[in-house]
């Protein structure tokens, strides 16, 4: 059997990662007929028994991971129907990348088709989504790129004149997003090690950030999503604050002022904002 190295290489991903097992992909597949050149087979186990030895460990490096990645998600669902559900999923979505660190990304859009298909356990449980998202945010933002938070001393050096020019961004290592159950008190006490029930059935939009290497996430009060947002893509401070202004209560603009403040000084100690590369901190 001649086969280049990258042949071989597709041969043996193929006969990992079948869904039914090597027995399955080897039968009838013109293709195989020759891996018992390839691999050697002895008195105890076969060559197609060998390979699978290698698809088992395949999966279950897998299983070990996402159990860690999603360590809610598993708690909640427990051992048997986590094991059922990651099978699944490694079946319509198989890692694409080299990292393993890619392995569970799209496992809260699966959830969301199994709860269209009216399957189990989304159907009893159809927070699951929100709380695989949930999980995932935090991988994906305490790997995040790194950026230099703006800071209260900077920006004291900025101008009274100037500050509604100023270009401001979410940090990279930051994300915003809307639930539907309230996963994030769930999943705090699970984490908590304290007694945990269903989410309540409410909508709120989440923050989730990076800080001192620590990911940390809560809920948005009125006003914040509207004002984060707008920072997204960056923006100026004076479009920042009709952002907010347009979400809050009436208060007067006494009362505007110092909710602004307060919000602008918690994000700040949170370091979830950083400065547009074009604006005058940028470098400062």
């Amino acid at each position: 059997m001649n086969l280049t190295l990258a042949d071989l290489q597709s041969l043996l991903y193929r006969l990992i990662t079948a869904p039914g097992g090597v027995d399955e992909a080897l039968a009838g597949v013109a293709a195989f007929e020759g891996v018992g050149e390839l691999i050697a087979s002895n008195q105890r186990l076969s060559a197609s028994e060998r390979v699978a030895i290698y698809a088992n460990a395949y999966f279950y490096r897998l299983l070990d991971v996402l159990k860690e990645d999603f360590s809610c998600t598993y708690m909640v669902l427990g051992e048997v129907d986590f094991h059922n559900l990651i099978t699944g999923y490694l079946i319509e979505y198989p890692p694409s990348e080299p990292s393993i660190l890619y392995a569970g990304r799209h496992l809260s859009h699966y959830l969301a088709e199994f709860r269209t298909r009216h399957r189990a356990p989304c159907v009893k449980m159809p927070f699951l989504v929100d709380l695989a998202r949930l999980e995932h945010a935090c991988i994906e933002v305490f790997h995040a790129a790194d950026a230099e938070a703006l800071d209260q001393l900077a920006l004291r050096r900025i101008p009274p004149e100037s500050w509604p020019f100023l270009k401001i961004r979410l940090h990279p290592a930051a994300q915003i997003f809307d639930i539907e159950w309230r996963v994030d008190a769930l999943m705090s006490a699970i984490k908590q090690g304290q007694p945990w029930d269903s989410p309540e059935h409410a909508s709120a939009t989440i923050l989730v950030w990076k800080k001192d290497w620590q990911v940390h996430y809560r809920a948005l009060e009125a006003g914040e999503s509207a004002g984060l947002r707008t920072t997204a893509d960056s923006a100026d401070f004076a479009s920042i604050c009709a952002a907010l202004a347009g979400e809050l209560a009436p208060g007067g603009e006494t009362g505007l002022a110092a909710i602004i403040n307060r919000m602008l000084t918690g994000w700040l100690n949170d370091g979830v904002l950083a400065s547009d590369p074009g604006c005058p901190l940028a470098g400062g």
